[in-house]
C-alpha cells in the first residue's frame, strides 16, 4: 500500500484530482463524513488526510511514503525529506508588510509579527537586518494596523 499525505483543503482536493487521473483514485474521498484515512485495495493507495504543517512530519518519520505540502511549510520546518517535484499548484508568496507611512529606523530593532518564524528570520539575517519576533498564527495583516 503506498501511503500518500495530503493537505486538507483546497490544495489536497487538487493534489487528489491529479493523483485520481493517473489511476490513485479512491472514490470514499468523496464521501461526506469525518474519516481521515482512505484505501483503496485494488489501486494500492492509502490517503491520509492530515493538517498541511503535519504533512512533512508523517513522511519524515515514515507514517506516509510521499506527501505534497506548500513551499512555505517546507521552508519554515525545515524537515529531513527529500522534495520531489513543484507541482505548480496552490502559489503563495510570503511579504512584509507596515502602515502607510512607515519610514524604516535601521538602528532600531525592528519588531517582526509572523507564523513564519524561521523563514522571516533567514530572511532578515541574509540583509543583516535585527528584528524582535511576535509569533502570531492568523491575521497577520492585523499586525502592521496595530502597531
Amino acid at each position: 500500500m503506498l501511503n500518500i499525505a495530503l493537505p486538507k483543503g483546497r490544495l489536497g482536493d487538487k493534489v487528489y484530482e491529479m493523483f485520481s487521473q493517473i489511476g490513485y483514485d479512491c472514490r470514499a474521498i468523496y464521501e461526506d463524513n469525518r474519516k481521515l484515512v482512505f484505501e483503496n485495495a485494488e489501486n494500492g493507495v492509502r490517503y491520509l488526510l492530515v493538517k498541511p504543517s503535519d504533512v512533512a512530519i508523517y513522511v519524515e518519520h515514515g507514517a506516509a511514503d510521499i506527501g505534497v505540502v506548500g513551499k512555505d511549510i517546507l521552508l519554515e520546518s525545515s524537515p529531513d525529506v527529500y522534495e520531489l517535484l513543484n507541482l505548480g499548484i496552490g502559489k503563495c508568496r510570503v511579504a512584509v508588510a507596515a502602515k502607510n507611512g512607515y519610514v524604516e529606523q535601521p538602528d532600531r530593532v525592528l519588531r517582526v509579527a509572523t507564523k513564519y518564524i524561521n523563514i522571516a528570520k533567514n530572511y532578515y539575517a541574509g540583509i543583516n537586518r535585527e528584528i524582535e519576533i511576535i509569533k502570531l498564527n492568523g491575521s497577520i495583516e492585523l499586525a502592521p494596523i496595530l502597531g
